[in-house]
């Protein structure tokens, strides 16, 4: 039996342990958990989206297998009533381009229709037709995922995959993970903050934005960065009939989220610093978000923000794309990591990658391997057009 030491039980690391803990007598999974709370876990703080709107097939492909889990959860998560809901709703992604964005747009939706996505592109006057709300007067085109996309409870899901892995023979224990015990090539235990050496035949880092210090532990440079990200919760007196999930070229995203709406956006890369604490950036909605709110939704010139938050993205500073499997020069040290906001939709089948590769040493049902770290090692970027 192999002993298994998780670093991380949000959504990624329990993901892991549900998929381990379904063979019990192969697996003797612990997750290191240091805050159950959940307090600045991204699985607590995220948006909480899936799309399948992404310009890789690796990327496609990890969230067609994300959306049939969401789907079935409530009967392959069921431990005990009441059935884990996660409320996932679908009502789609819709990206929108400028004149200078539609070649980007059509080349991924040819690689999305080619991965068997259902996307539709839209030219202007049918972006009216079904959004009389949009100001579509600066668009060229959209896009708009007709199904398998949408969003959920992400605090939900990670919940549900903790619970399901305990009832399955996972161990979660509280405790702060703070060095590994390396031996040559190996991983022989991880050292914890009461001074125990929690012994292990493989370790997997799922420390989310703190992976990078994991990884330096066995003297591994990771390329992930704890970025962070803000999202604001408004009100707005009219209501937006069918609205999904909407992107607009200026990188600003909003959402609806019940009689509310959720929306955020990337900073500039001169304010986007590494380990920034986790404050809202309030001043930005009306700098900068709500401009651009309300010039794409005229709606919008009335909203009123009701709270912020603030959490961070794991981002792969080298391609914004998740790093997933061991390291070459370490080959029982796995890795779930940078996963550049998309870890909640990407869980699932992170978790099943990382449990195929150690119950069979290769992947069988997604392969994974273009996400690799020796890509990192070669220097090959895996480039995504479609990033948040």
């Amino acid at each position: 039996m192999q002993r298994v030491v998780i670093i991380g039980g949000g959504a990624v690391g329990s993901s892991i342990a549900y998929f381990l803990s379904q063979t019990p007598d192969a697996f003797d999974v612990t997750v290191l958990e240091r805050d159950p709370t959940y307090a600045q876990a991204s699985s607590a703080l995220s948006a909480s989206s899936i799309r399948q709107q992404f310009s890789t097939p690796v990327n496609i492909g990890m969230s067609q297998m994300g959306i049939a889990f969401l789907r079935d959860l409530a009967a392959t998560l069921y431990v005990d009533d009441p059935a884990p809901d996660i409320g996932l709703t679908e009502p789609g992604y819709l990206y929108l381009a400028s004149a200078a964005g539609c070649a980007t747009l059509r080349s991924n939706y040819d690689t999305q229709r080619s991965q068997g996505v259902d996307v539709a592109l839209l030219e202007p006057v049918q972006l009216q037709a079904r959004f009389p709300w949009l100001n579509t007067a600066d668009l060229a085109l959209g896009a708009l995922g007709l199904s398998g996309e949408g969003w959920f409870d992400g605090y939900g899901l990670m919940q549900a995959l903790r619970k399901k892995a305990i009832a399955q023979g996972a161990t979660y224990r509280r405790a702060q993970a703070v060095g590994l015990l390396r031996d040559g090539a190996r991983v022989n235990g991880v050292w914890t903050s009461d001074g125990a050496a929690l012994p292990c035949d493989v370790a997997v880092n799922a420390a989310g934005p703190w992976a990078a210090r994991v990884a330096q532990w066995a003297g591994i440079a990771l390329p992930v960065r704890a970025r962070r990200r803000t999202v604001f919760s408004f009100s707005c007196p009219q209501a937006l009939p069918n609205c999904p999930l909407l992107i607009d070229p200026s990188g600003i995203w909003f959402r609806p989220d019940g009689d509310k709406f959720l929306c955020g956006y990337s900073p500039d890369a001169a304010d986007d610093a590494d380990d920034l604490p986790l404050d809202a950036q309030l001043d930005a909605f009306d700098n900068h978000v709500w401009p651009a709110l309300a010039a794409r939704v005229p709606a919008f010139e009335a909203v009123r923000v009701r709270s912020a938050w603030a959490g961070y993205y794991e981002m792969n500073v080298f391609d914004h794309n998740a790093i997933i499997g061991a390291h070459p020069d370490c080959p029982n040290l796995y890795f779930a990591n940078g996963f550049s906001g998309h870890g909640l939709q990407q869980a699932p089948a992170t978790g099943r990658g990382i449990a195929e590769l150690l119950r069979y040493g290769a992947y069988r049902s997604l392969d994974l391997s273009a996400l690799s770290f020796q890509r990192v090692l070669d220097n090959r970027p895996l480039l995504e057009k479609n990033i948040i």
